[in-house]
């Protein structure tokens, strides 16, 4: 009968007592065992297969949680989180009430830092590792996992930088797979194939100028080779580089055949590999297709739009535009203070600059964008990606702050489109020249015009900067909506008891606000309902109460949004619900409301 060794792992202590001669079985069957599940509850698959081995040596070779390991970015610590405490509950990844998707101190003593954006990892084991010199303990190890994609960034530069010059005992361990989502790109990513090729002579190691004790490249998947090294760079004090080479998706053929696909496929046969197919036909289409064709339309008829996103050109669709005009569209790795300034640059030689960033992404710009782009009133266009309430991946990740960042710069116009007819509307006006750079979000997911590109595209119409609309009439209380969320809005209203009391108007410029229409909603309505998918602090429903304020309106205003906390993982629909802005929650508001 075949044994189980998985089923006795609760912790690394466990894996410490097996024979190093059946680790390669407890790999199998922990590669295994992330299939199974991913397969069914979905995540992030490809990452966490390729650094099985890894994961095993690491907890094998050092004695954590004492010796502190910290995963860059996190969505390849699935294995991780298996040998430590948490196989049992492991089914309940990234949903509503489970674990994280990330490492998350208040998890586990094993998860040593939260993590989920990128580069962050080389600084937080050199803080670990400083701070036991200064307490006198000079044999605790401090472990940092970073990826070829996230080495790549200024923040894991700077680490470097700080740590060569240090005798801090850390060991920043290189997972050089060549591809992060998306497949890695820029001059350092040519460098690392030069060296694991062979070709770049030994002299010219960059890592080694740097000060670290430099090792490898060798390969990530061979265990024994792996804990060798391992325990000897156990002994060497002082900062020390590994550098080993994995596949992403090792394990599962059609992962590591399609690495783009397999980063997180959704539900797929745990068998044979074969991604569930979703029924998507006349379905609206995603937001993020919206912009990538649309702007590719664009370009097609104006030679002076460039586009630029910091390693997300499948995600953002720009990949659309990269595949046909290559030498106008731009991934520029993960670096989000380039790309903003790069996009600057641009701005000041008559480019038209699509700057397409993620929403929780663009927080790691936000210098860039007060001082490189508003500061000097360049009409940078940037578009916000998965802005709002993005679903599973949780608080690392939600874009609910944008609004509220965006909104306290001066120059800066903040649009967040009904639908999809509104965004390519947008992004048409955009190009036309505007005096200012504009913040353009919109949310992950699909809009709500099935067959939008057939009846609409290429018709674009002119947006008037400013301008706020009444979608329905009313006679008791006025909701104003910004963005998409304006469509639960529109399904509660439909739903309540007295739809006739209820007016909607809205409102896609957050900054600058329809002032006029403001003083004709406050002067005929005693309640005044704000709805926004972002935060309630300092957001749009706050931009209307500072209206208020100024003109010594006395209305009754209710401002609905993210509260003042940290919002963690789950469906979007649950964590609307969670924040009171799903529709069930709107319908009851606006009965109550209007007795």
């Amino acid at each position: 009968m075949k044994s189980n060794l998985l089923s006795n792992i609760n912790n690394p202590a466990d894996l410490r007592l097996l024979l190093e001669a059946q680790l390669p079985e407890v790999a199998q069957e922990l590669r295994q065992f992330i299939i199974d599940v991913v397969s069914v509850k979905e995540g992030h698959l490809g990452s966490s297969l390729g650094v099985i081995e890894l994961t095993i040596a690491l907890h094998y070779v050092f004695n954590t949680p004492e010796d502190l390991l910290v995963w860059d970015v996190g969505h390849q610590a699935y294995g991780h989180k298996i040998l430590t405490e948490r196989r049992e509950n492991f089914h309940t990844n990234r949903q509503i009430d489970g674990i994280s998707g990330f490492p998350k101190r208040s998890e586990s003593v094993y998860d040593t830092f939260g993590v989920g954006h990128s580069s962050t990892s080389i600084s937080a084991a050199l803080g670990m590792a400083i701070a036991s010199q200064l307490k006198g303990d000079y044999d605790k190890q401090h472990i940092a996992v970073i990826g070829d994609a996230s080495i790549a960034s200024g923040m894991a530069f700077e680490g470097l930088n700080h740590a060569g010059v240090t005798d801090a005992n850390v060991l920043v361990i290189l997972n050089d797979n060549a591809i992060g989502i998306d497949p890695s790109v820029g001059a350092l990513k040519k460098y690392l194939t030069a060296v694991k090729n062979g070709k770049n002579p030994r002299q010219n190691n960059m890592i080694k100028s740097l000060n670290f004790d430099y090792s490898g490249p060798i390969d990530g998947h061979d265990l024994p080779a792996l804990i060798k090294e391992l325990k000897r760079l156990k002994n060497i004090k002082g900062p020390k580089f590994l550098h080993i080479v994995t596949t992403k998706g090792k394990g599962l053929q059609q992962a590591e055949e399609n690495q783009v696909k397999y980063h997180a496929p959704g539900k797929f046969d745990a068998s044979t590999g074969e991604i569930h197919l979703k029924f998507e036909e006349n379905l609206p289409p995603k937001y993020q297709d919206v912009f990538g064709l649309t702007i590719l339309d664009l370009a097609r008829k104006n030679d002076k739009i460039i586009g630029i996103t910091p390693a997300m050109p499948s995600g953002s669709s720009l990949k659309f535009m990269m595949d046909e005009i290559p030498e106008r569209a731009f991934d520029v790795g993960i670096a989000e203070q380039h790309a903003v300034t790069l996009a600057a640059g641009m701005a000041t030689q008559g480019m038209i600059v699509y700057c397409n960033i993620y929403s929780t992404f663009l927080q790691r710009a936000y210098d860039q964008v007060i001082h490189d782009v508003a500061l000097q009133n360049l009409p940078v266009i940037f578009c916000l990606d998965r802005a709002g309430l993005v679903g599973e991946d949780g608080a690392t990740h939600h874009g609910v702050f944008d609004i509220a960042y965006l909104r306290a710069i001066p120059n800066m116009i903040i649009y967040a489109p009904l639908n999809e007819i509104a965004l390519q509307n947008i992004l048409y006006t955009a190009q036309l020249g505007l005096n200012h750079p504009i913040a353009i979000r919109y949310p992950r997911g699909r809009g709500v015009i099935p067959n939008w590109e057939v009846e609409n595209f290429g018709h674009y119409q002119e947006i008037k900067i400013g301008e706020a609309h009444l979608l329905k009439e009313g006679t008791k209380i006025a909701v104003l909506s910004t963005g998409t969320i304006a469509n639960n809005v529109t399904l509660a209203i439909n739903e309540t008891r007295n739809p006739e009391a209820i007016a909607h108007y809205d409102f896609p410029f957050i900054k600058p606000l329809d002032i006029n229409l403001l003083n004709q909603i406050f002067s005929a309505f005693d309640t005044i309902i704000t709805i926004e998918d972002g935060t309630i602090n300092g957001g749009f429903g706050s931009g209307v109460l500072e209206f208020a304020a100024s003109k010594n309106f006395r209305n009754k205003v209710r401002i609905l949004g993210v509260p003042d906390v940290f919002i963690e993982h789950g469906s979007v629909s649950q964590l609307q619900q969670l924040c009171k802005i799903d529709v069930k929650s709107l319908i009851n508001l606006f009965s109550n409301e209007t007795k």
